[in-house]
Parts: C-alpha cells; structure tokens; sequence
C-alpha cells in the first residue's frame, strides 16, 4: 500500500480501521516532499517539521480520546495567498517576502478546528495573477505530468503538489478559472464554488467580487469532502451567503439519468484545440451512455467575457493593491529622498511585471474620463453574461464545456505573450463573472499522455448537482486508475 496513492476518504478508512496512524500519513507525506519537491517546486513555505511535530500530538490526542473528528491529523496543503497565523503569507511576491499574518484567514480556522495539519504554504503566480505559476517572485512550479511544462495557474502550486502526491489536497483560490484551470493540466480535481458560499476573509485580496477559495483534490468525493469543511455563513466576510449547511457528500449517488446537459457550441469554436475537443466529445457520448439528456445550445457570451473579465479584475486589482505602499507590512525600498519616492520605488522594485501591467489597465479604466466607457460598461455586460446563464439554466440543470482550450504548454513559451496567456482562461472567467460554481476533473488524455479538464457549470448554490454529476463520470472512467503523471 503506497500512502500518497490513497484519496482521503480512503486514508479516513485506513485511520478508522487502525490501518494507519497519523504519524505513518503524515510522514509518507514529508518523505514524499524530501524526495520530489526539488523536482516539483511547489511550495514557498514547507512545514515539514512542524507538521510532525503535530501529528504526533494530534495522534496522543486521539488514542486518549481527546479528539474525535473524522478529518483529524488529515495533512493538507494552502495556497500562499490564504493568511495563516504566525507563519508566511507572501502571495508569491517579493513585496510580502517577509509577511508574517497575525491571524488565520476563516478557512484555515475550519481546517485547525477539524485539527488538519498544514504541510506549507503553496506557489502560486504572484497576488494570482498568472494562468502558470511562471509570475512566482520565488521559483517556477512544474507540471508532476511533463516537468517540461507549466502546472497552470494561479494555483498552480496547489494542483501541482496535489498531481505529485506532497499533499493529499489542497486549497485554491480561483478568480477567472485559477482551481479549475491548473486542475485541468495537472489531471486532479478542481471546484470553484458559487460566490459566497465559502468566506473570503483573510484571503488577500486580487479582484473581490469575482475571487473565491475553493478545494484541489484527487477526486470528486474528497472535493466534496473539504466542500462540508470550508462552505458557510462569516459574519466577517459581508458577502458571504447565510444559506442552510448542507452535506456535499450525499449528494454523490452516481446517477445522472434524465439530467439535462447543454453543451454550448461557442466554447468548442476556434482556438480550442482538437485533441481536446475530441475528448470532450467522448465524454459526452459517456454521458449520453449513463441516461444524461445532452443538448447542443447558443451561449452568446464567449465573445466578450474574457475582456469583460480583464476590465473588471483589473480595476479591483488596482483599488486592493493600492494598500501595498512601503510604508506598513510590506517591502520599503532601501533608499528614498521623500515620501514619494517610498511609494514609487517600493512599488517599481516589489511588484512583477505582470502586476504592475494589471496594475496599470485597471487605473486606466478606472480614471476620469474612461470609467464609464470601460468599467461602467464591463459591469453591464457583466449582467448580459448572468442573465445568458439564467437562459441556459431554464433548460438545462449543468453546462459542459473544455476547461481549457488547450493541455499544459511548455514553460516560457507564453510567458512573454501576454495576450496569448490570457486566452487560456477563456472558458472559466464568464464562471466567475457571473459568480457560478464551476468543477473540473480529468476526461481523458493527449496523445503525449498529457490529461484534459472537462468543466461542469451549475447554477448558484447547485454544487450539489454539478458534484453529482462529475462524481458518475468519474466513476465511469475511472481515470486516476488508468493514467498517472510521468512524476512517480
């Protein structure tokens, strides 16, 4: 039995069983991160040692019958964007390199309170503006599949040590796609919930009404799993939905006969590549097989939604990243005359250049002049893109669609083709823009082995459905089983 093999509802099991102990998972674990993490680079901050240290404390706890939850002593992974109490929280940017969180981030109280153990903070691109990890202010993540190739973006880190097996799963933040993408090219699992379902507090803030934390995992049901843990009701968080506690698990009855799919045509137009269409087509014939309705339909947004998008983000991303000056809890530049000169040169020295790019557009739309030509306008487009999903939902309970147009690409064949990178979020940023849940799991593989993400797209709240029905592809397929990444 290889420990980092299991999902974590297996290794529950093991626990429950006395297979297992805590110490023996937790240590597989960090003897997984000593032996490939030079390989894989996905994290900022390792916490191996503490880790240990607290899986030992955890297990003395529960052979006295100190603790009792089912996730206890569960290692864990958390994208460096999530504050964590006395421990790094930098966002991949040299301007918090030395950021140190006084408090946990609303999530990170829920994972401590099932008494989860933190194996470290996870790489990213730089304040989750990437779709590659290749804007990390640290070090380049690579692809567990082809180490040749970028895991995706701004999580990658997170799908990454997932993909390799550093950690049983792992916690994103997704603000067009940034779960749901690096998920895709890493061939985990990657759900993006409904906006509000689960607390932004204490996550450091990129575009605010569009980010959201979400669960990386190997399978639907662990996703499921961590959904239960992190969704709720934060009095902290304004915008975050007071509904019923509802139990994500049950809802995976492998089953999807009568459900009504709509496939729209525009997302399979050009830019998305063959081999992936194709594999979305069989999944879609798998579909049929299992008794799902599918329908082809028009959903007339792809035209507008990513730069729609990009106005919006950029916009919030200039108002959240003004707080970053050089004069608080952030990098001062050694030598300054004034108080300008702090701002500006702490600024040009601390930021990549992909910030300072977002940076820039998002103060240009935003400045007299061209706010009502450009961010007034992208916020009613932005009620045209919800108002076509309601369409689709009237007919159809789930919307398939690529994940992403394309399979891992080579590192640094994008990296300085802006544009280029940012049409690979082109089929999960109108996701976010209209504030949907969104999963993604693995439908099949390129011919160079590399996994294609098939994205599932509910309505608001219906985690539920769209849970269920990755859950029964994924069960039919059975694709961890088949297909493992080139990292062993």
């Amino acid at each position: 039995m290889n420990i980092i093999d299991l999902t974590v509802h297996e290794l529950q099991e093991k626990l429950k069983s006395r297979e297992l102990t805590i110490t023996d998972i937790t240590k597989a674990y960090i003897d997984r991160i000593n032996e490939k993490e030079n390989d894989v680079q996905a994290f900022i901050t390792p916490l191996t040692k503490q880790a240990m240290e607290k899986a030992k404390e955890i297990q003395e706890k529960k052979e006295k019958g100190e603790i009792a939850g089912e996730l206890a002593g569960i290692p864990i992974g958390i994208k460096d964007n999530l504050c964590t109490k006395g421990i790094k929280t930098t966002c991949a940017s040299k301007m918090l390199e030395n950021f140190v969180s006084p408090y946990d981030a609303t999530v990170v109280e829920k994972l401590n309170d099932e008494n989860m153990i933190n194996l470290g903070k996870l790489n990213m691109d730089e304040f989750a503006m990437g779709s590659s990890t290749e804007h990390s202010y640290f070090k380049n993540t690579k692809n567990p599949w082809n180490l040749n190739k970028v895991p995706g973006g701004s999580s990658g880190g997170s799908a990454a040590a997932v993909a390799a097996g550093l950690v049983p799963w792992a916690l994103g933040s997704d603000t067009g796609g940034s779960i749901r993408q690096p998920s895709s090219l890493c061939g985990v699992v990657g759900l993006k919930p409904t906006y509000g379902l689960v607390s932004r507090y204490g996550l450091v803030a990129y575009a605010s009404s569009l980010d959201q934390i979400g669960p990386i995992t190997k399978d639907v049901k662990d996703a499921a799993i961590l959904l239960n843990i992190i969704a709720g009701h934060d009095e902290k968080d304004t915008t975050s939905s007071d509904r019923l506690k509802v139990d994500y698990t049950k809802a995976l009855k492998n089953d999807v006969k009568g459900l009504k799919i709509g496939v729209p045509k525009e997302f399979f137009g050009e830019g998305i590549n063959e081999e992936v269409k194709e594999s979305l087509q069989k999944a879609i014939e798998k579909y049929k097989d299992l008794g799902a309705e599918i329908e082809e339909f028009s959903l007339d947004i792809s035209e507008y939604a990513l730069a729609n998008y990009y106005i919006i983000a950029c916009a919030e991303a200039s108002s959240n990243l003004g707080r970053f000056d050089g004069i608080r809890y952030t990098y001062r530049t050694p030598e300054f005359k004034n108080l300008k000169e702090i701002y500006k040169k702490s600024r040009s020295e601390a930021f990549g250049s992909e910030v300072k790019r977002r940076i820039i557009l998002g103060t240009y739309v935003l400045s007299s002049g061209y706010y009502d030509a450009y961010y007034k306008k992208a916020q009613q487009v932005r009620t045209l893109v919800m108002n076509e999903f309601n369409k689709g939902f009237e007919k159809y309970d789930v919307i398939l669609t690529p994940t992403s147009p394309t399979v891992a690409f080579d590192i640094g064949s994008k990296s300085e083709n802006p544009l280029e990178m940012y049409l690979a979020d082109i089929c999960t940023v109108s996701v976010n823009v209209a504030g949907l849940p969104g999963i993604s799991i693995p439908c099949g593989v390129d011919k160079e082995g590399m996994p294609i993400g098939m994205q599932l797209i509910g309505n608001k709240f219906c985690e539920e459905t769209i849970l269920n029905a990755a859950y029964t592809f994924e069960q039919a397929i059975k694709f961890r089983e088949n297909h493992k990444p080139e990292i062993k």
